[in-house]
């Protein structure tokens, strides 16, 4: 290695091949370069322990540079082989089971240690939760086309019609899926590679990302694992639709699928933005219905192609199942009180808790107007009383309702990625309530919050971890809070 200033071990845009020694949360394994000035450590997403790696910088600081992976040029001794094609969504499918949930329990603890001040975090954890499915355990897939493929013999892109993934750090280039990926459905994915031949005969072109132009977009599939039956929804641009005839594809996948085909959507998008939804496009119903239903402990949920709904329904009832028996573990702080549940969606939690607690009111708040309806429609099939939805901002909630003032002894909160906006959090500390369960998606922000919530006097009681997600860095949290 050439010499460099001290602690500049590497520059941005260099490619390095390094070995993976450690993990850290969120999926992100630790190189270590050592020379003459010292050890150096290097962040490579998607990675474990015991590979190989070649990887671009993208990030370069005095203490630690950050990483993009390009390849593994050598597995862990730890990997297994697997029946799977191998996609970017499940990095760590070849890891076995057991070794993915000590790598996330033992960093989630750490997080929470460093960035949430929590001291003795082993005393407060309750149980780590596996998801009931291991592998096909998704509801939902988003498929892409693209102009630009990825031959794997060569490892460099070529131009031919593909629909799959994108390659990993490759954003102009798809990834044929051409078998199972053991994320969702197989008998959906063992024959995607004869749907991407059915559009390539029709002569119409598939995305292509640079020029930004092209036909085929998205291929959406929903599954309901209640009664099997599939939604598809074809993403594509207007330019020839008139060309594509959507009544014989309808026809095609019933051919393909016969009575699991639930329905069958057609969405224009001609924006540029690369999302399967567009603002400003439409979607139509071309065969079928529009929604399949899915269970959750007995209650009932409509799901179209915009809701929002847990990808793992099976371990989404266990992680719902915790968080209920967090909120009722005091059943006296329960009865004849208000619970409310914030960053509620569709309603999901609200609604079981409401189906095991006849004795109390359960307010939910969304800011998303839609998914406030669809939370109604689903406790009104559902035939649950107790339960009353609003439509705004969490933060302007709390103080346009004083009635629910005094009367809030349990809160749970649900929020996004981003965790809860500094003065949100604020104005939930100053209700007072007893209690607070907090479920997160991103272990990161709740231990960020959590700093803040000790300050107020709050203290963890338990935390449980539910593996929502197998084979990717991603673990669900539920935390029990009570007021000191």
């Amino acid at each position: 290695m050439p010499r460099r200033e001290r602690n500049q071990f590497v520059k941005r845009g260099e490619i390095i091949e390094i070995l993976i020694e450690d993990y850290a949360f969120g999926g992100k394994g630790i190189g270590r370069i050592r020379n003459e000035h010292g050890e150096f450590v290097v962040f490579v997403p998607n990675t474990i322990p015991g590979q190989t790696v070649k990887t671009q910088i993208k990030k370069s600081s005095k203490k630690y540079a950050e990483g993009k992976l390009l390849d593994v040029l050598k597995r862990s001794d730890d990997e297994i082989d697997m029946p799977y094609q191998d996609i970017p969504g499940a990095p760590y499918i070849n890891l076995p089971i057991e070794k993915q949930h000590a790598y996330k329990q033992t960093s989630t603890l750490e997080l929470f240690k460093r960035i949430g001040k929590v001291e003795n975090i082993e005393d407060k954890f309750d149980e780590f939760i596996t998801s009931p499915n291991t592998f096909h355990y998704r509801n939902k897939m988003e498929y892409g086309f693209s102009a630009i493929g990825y031959d794997r013999t060569n490892k460099t892109d070529v131009d031919e019609f593909t629909l799959g993934f994108k390659r990993r750090g490759l954003w102009w280039c798809g990834d044929n899926l051409e078998k199972d990926s053991g994320l969702f459905d197989a008998e959906v994915e063992n024959h995607l590679k004869i749907i991407r031949h059915y559009c390539e005969q029709t002569g119409l072109e598939p995305w292509h990302a640079p020029k930004k132009e092209g036909f085929y977009r998205y291929l959406v599939i929903r599954k309901s694992y209640k009664t099997n039956k599939l939604l598809f929804n074809l993403v594509t641009t207007s330019h020839d639709l008139s060309q594509f005839n959507l009544n014989a594809f309808a026809d095609y996948l019933v051919e393909l699928f016969g009575t699991r085909v639930a329905g069958f959507l057609h969405t224009i998008n001609d924006e540029i933005g690369d999302r399967t939804i567009a603002t400003t496009g439409s979607i139509t119903l071309i065969y079928g219905e529009d929604k399949i239903v899915e269970e959750l402990l007995g209650l009932n949920f409509e799901i179209s192609m915009k809701s929002f709904f847990q990808t793992n329904p099976k371990s989404a009832e266990k992680l719902y199942s915790k968080v209920i028996d967090y909120a009722l573990e005091n059943k006296e702080a329960v009865d004849n009180s208000v619970v409310l549940d914030l960053f509620c969606g569709t309603g999901t939690i609200g609604q079981i808790l409401a189906s095991r607690a006849s004795n109390t009111k359960i307010v939910g708040v969304d800011i998303v107007a839609s998914a406030i309806e669809d939370a109604k429609e689903n406790a009104k099939r559902n035939n649950i009383e107790g339960l009353e939805f609003y439509a705004a901002d969490v933060g302007k909630f709390l103080t346009e309702h004083p009635q629910y003032k005094n009367k809030i002894r349990t809160i749970i909160l649900d929020p996004a990625r981003a965790g809860i906006a500094p003065k949100t959090l604020k104005k939930i500390i100053n209700l007072n309530a007893e209690r607070l369960v907090y479920v997160s998606c991103n272990p990161a922000t709740q231990a960020r919050d959590t700093e803040q919530l000790l300050k107020a006097n709050y203290q963890i009681k338990k935390m449980s971890l539910v593996d929502q997600f197998p084979h990717t860095s991603h673990i669900e949290t539920v935390v029990l809070f009570e007021k000191n």
